[in-house]
């Protein structure tokens, strides 16, 4: 990555006895689209109120552009932020909210249209220049807010659950438009949002943050595909995830033990040892099943229910212990007949072992072989 036009390094936020922010370490390159991503109270919102300036961290580095800044204001910071209510002058029509930082700076009066004018055609709203923000719609009041930030030109753009009280249909419009503006203009853009698939969506890389530790931070494809943590596995999309027990090895290739049958799996870089507790996560795209036992593993189960859900269908199975499986097929002929016992197995490349402090029934899990599968039915 190129230089950082934004490091935080080992950044802490207490409120009280509260610890909301754990040594938070992150670097933001210039021109990166960076999601902040996690549940309620994780303490993403926190940490980009740290970078504007609206929270002061307990402990650790903020820089901008290599500068520290953790004890400036926000005005003294090269960073705007857009807020989720927008924050904009319900008194004042669209041209007067976006000009009102120019004016607080008495930036001259023809500048001051040039840029207006400017910045209103690159978020399409030429035209509503005299429009009072209080009858507009959500989506337009959202890029009036954006348009106000952006005219002061910073370096990076902090934007704190933007689209959050607009409609699905809009969000997702507005999503798109967010991007392309972001592309074009060339801005950092720090973003928090709560939303999955707008993580997914918009993103160069997303951070995962959870109870205030960062879990995870990368492109949207590795976080999808290669989680690091149990947590991102469960959080972002759907996951099967089975603890495990690691019960020997061989050219790479590691047989887990589970307390309803043993499965393999592999890892892309780290070594395991017999007996680590382990868990293994497998997206219901990639989960296969048989009639007939597959080499390796021994995960029987049955066939619950389907569930239609427009684009795919989903096959719900339960393990002898209970557990719940997800299965999604295109079609409904690829799928098995409720009330079937199947064997379920993975590529192994599609299964990801994620070192797990959980600890299972070991015993159980080395006890478990297999067994005769036609001795199970």
């Amino acid at each position: 990555m190129s230089k950082p036009i934004v490091s935080l390094v080992n950044v802490e936020k207490w409120y009280g006895e509260n610890h909301v922010v754990k040594n938070m370490n992150i670097n933001i390159a210039e021109g990166e689209f960076l999601t902040l991503l996690g549940p309620s109270g994780c303490g993403k919102t926190t940490t980009l109120r740290m970078i504007s300036g609206f929270e002061l961290p307990t402990s650790g580095v903020i820089k901008v552009e290599g500068e520290s800044v953790e004890k400036k204001e926000p005005y003294q910071r090269n960073v705007n932020t857009v807020f989720q209510n927008y924050a904009l002058f319900p008194n004042m029509n669209v041209y007067d909210n976006v000009a009102y930082g120019l004016k607080v700076k008495k930036v001259p009066k023809d500048e001051i249209h040039e840029r207006v004018t400017k910045m209103l055609k690159l978020v399409q709203l030429e035209g509503f220049e005299k429009r009072r923000v209080n009858q507009m719609s959500g989506g337009q009041k959202q890029r009036v807010a954006i348009a106000r930030a952006l005219i002061n030109s910073p370096k990076v753009l902090l934007l704190d659950e933007p689209l959050g009280a607009l409609d699905l249909k809009l969000r997702k419009q507005m999503q798109i438009e967010l991007k392309r503006l972001q592309k074009k203009l060339g801005i950092t853009f720090v973003y928090v949002t709560h939303d999955q698939e707008e993580a997914l969506t918009m993103s160069d890389r997303i951070a995962i943050i959870n109870q205030g530790i960062l879990e995870q931070i990368d492109t949207a494809y590795n976080i999808y595909e290669h989680p690091k943590t149990r947590f991102v596995a469960g959080f972002i999309g759907e996951s099967n995830i089975i603890d495990a027990v690691v019960i020997s090895e061989k050219d790479g290739c590691y047989t887990l033990g589970t307390e309803v049958g043993n499965v393999l799996g592999q890892t892309e870089n780290e070594k395991l040892a017999v007996g680590d507790s382990v868990a293994i996560s497998v997206r219901p795209e990639n989960m296969l099943f048989s009639q007939t036992p597959v080499e390796g593993f021994r995960l029987k189960a049955m066939v619950k229910e389907h569930i239609y859900v427009g684009n795919l269908i989903k096959m719900i199975l339960t393990l002898n212990d209970g557990t719940e499986i997800k299965i999604n097929r295109f079609r409904a002929e690829d799928l098995a007949r409720v009330g079937e016992m199947v064997y379920l197995y993975w590529e192994l490349e599609k299964g990801v072992i994620l070192k797990d402090k959980k600890i299972i029934d070991t015993d159980s899990a080395r006890d478990i072989q297999g067994g005769d599968p036609d001795e199970e039915e």
